[in-house]
């Protein structure tokens, strides 16, 4: 049961930073927040694997942390990687 709700707190996670972060027409509506959710569920799993109580307070904290940075990451990173390819395709297409 807390597995679906660290998936649901990730899930949160990564819509929230879609809708506060600029530049959200570069990816799609349920990338970050399928992020959010893969991430937190792995790293909960991965902490679950080595010992962490799940009823414990950290575990929760990690999840949840390393979910937010890695969609805060993508977040930064896929727009500008977009708007590069996009502009070397309008490039290679124009020059056909």
């Amino acid at each position: 049961m807390e597995m679906l709700f660290v998936a649901l707190g990730g899930a949160v996670i990564g819509a929230a930073l879609r809708y506060l972060l600029p530049s959200r027409d570069t990816y799609g509506a349920l990338f970050l927040p399928g992020v959010g959710v893969v991430v937190a569920s792995v790293v909960w799993a991965g902490l679950t694997w080595l010992g962490w109580k799940f009823d414990g307070g950290w575990i929760w904290v990690v999840s949840l942390v390393v979910s937010g940075l890695v969609c805060l990451a993508l977040a930064l990173l896929l727009p500008r990687r977009r708007r590069v390819s996009d502009e070397a395709m309008l490039a290679r297409l124009s020059r056909a």
